[in-house]
């Protein structure tokens, strides 16, 4: 039979498990990746720990479900300490029975706690592990997991300077939900006025939902900003009814307090500028939608890995950052007031933020995920 190179044989299936469990930030672009793989002709099982973020069944998803529950650990006395200990080797007996039974050629991990029985359990079994780390910091998982990972792949540069220098890493960039890049703003609309979306995040948000409310409300003083402006709201379902009360005093500027939006899109399609917490997600969002944005890190977090998130992508000029303590009502005020006037730095910002978009980044994962399960299945070391 002649072989016509034009046409290259369809690659084998293979068998994948992706462990995404753990947190909306998790889920979001685990789901993306096994979606990326099984469009492929892979076969794709996701491992889900069975908290309520998660659902029984993630939005878009209609493959297996593998459930290892599995609790957020507690070191903080022996009695937290040794629980911890008996949820983390219960789950570790769960993945191990569940993870042969499917009998994967490689385990991608998305990182997070959950990850840690899955990986644990995927080594066991011989199946090689691929690991997502999202933030500028890897945070405790990926850093203790990565010497059993055949390769860590980052979304961040900076991350990799945090692990081991025998650690393979690949930058794969950030995989995001579906419906992010090229919406139209639809219902949101608003040309004749300067539209900032605020996201205040799910955690920690009231201090900065604040914020922002109190320099909309000075804002609303200045006839010249109280004619041009407009505000969008993502308050988060449970802050939605207290971010608008704290909007009472705005009579000029229109504001939308908005719960919770499946049209995420179309809400950055409809914008102009944004305020936004720097996890990985919503950095990567606005780099695929060319969203200029002044980000504004959730302080306390574990090795302050949103503060890194946002001094990297202000040191590639694609967005501003002002650490939280530091922010003021009148500080936020003079700083919308100057972004607005300033089209050309938003323009600028806008170039940067294009620059470092991955709009292939769950493919780019699964490419990463398929190159070690086939080396594997060969033999081979995975390039």
């Amino acid at each position: 039979m002649t072989h016509n190179p034009s046409k290259p044989d369809s690659p084998r299936p293979l068998r994948f498990v992706v462990a995404c469990g753990g947190t909306g930030g998790h889920v979001f672009p685990g789901v993306a990746a096994a979606k990326a793989l099984k469009a492929q002709g892979n076969e794709v099982a996701l491992i889900l720990s069975g908290r309520a973020v998660e659902g029984e069944r993630p939005d878009g998803w209609d493959g297996p479900v593998i459930l290892v529950p599995c609790r957020p650990p507690r070191w903080g006395n022996p009695l937290h300490a040794a629980s911890s200990l008996f949820s983390l080797a219960r789950a570790f007996s769960l993945a191990l029975v569940r993870i042969r039974r499917f009998r994967p050629q490689a385990l991608l991990a998305m990182g997070s706690y959950t990850s840690v029985p899955p990986v644990l359990a995927a080594r066991a079994l011989h199946v090689p592990v691929v690991l997502h780390e999202a933030n500028a910091i890897p945070g405790v998982a990926v850093s203790r997991l990565c010497h059993l990972a055949s390769a860590v792949c980052i979304a961040f540069d900076e991350a990799a300077a945090h692990l081991p220098a025998s650690t393979t890493t690949i930058n794969t960039g950030m995989p995001v939900r579906d419906g992010i890049a090229r919406a139209a703003p639809g219902r949101f609309a608003n040309p004749s006025r300067f539209t900032i979306l605020v996201m205040g995040g799910s955690q920690g948000a009231q201090k900065l939902n604040k914020i922002v409310a109190d320099s909309v409300a000075l804002l609303d003083r200045d006839p010249a900003e109280a004619d041009a402006l407009r505000f969008i709201h993502l308050a988060g379902a449970k802050n939605e009814e207290a971010v608008r009360a704290s909007y009472s005093q705005v009579r000029s500027i229109p504001v939308d307090v908005i719960g919770f939006s499946n049209e995420m899109g179309s809400l950055y399609a409809a914008s102009q500028f944004c305020i936004s917490r720097a996890g990985s997600s919503s950095c990567s969002e606005l780099a695929l939608c060319g969203l200029p944005a002044l980000l504004v890190p959730l302080p306390g977090l574990a090795r302050d890995h949103q503060a890194a998130n946002a001094k990297a992508m202000h040191t590639g000029g694609a967005c501003d950052f002002e650490l939280q303590p530091e922010l003021t009502p009148e500080k936020l005020a003079a700083y919308i007031r100057s972004i607005r006037a300033d089209s050309e730095k938003r323009a600028s910002m806008r170039a940067a933020l294009l620059a470092r978009a991955r709009p292939d980044a769950a493919e780019a994962l699964g490419r990463v995920a398929r190159r070690v399960a086939t080396a594997k299945n060969s033999g081979q070391k995975p390039s």
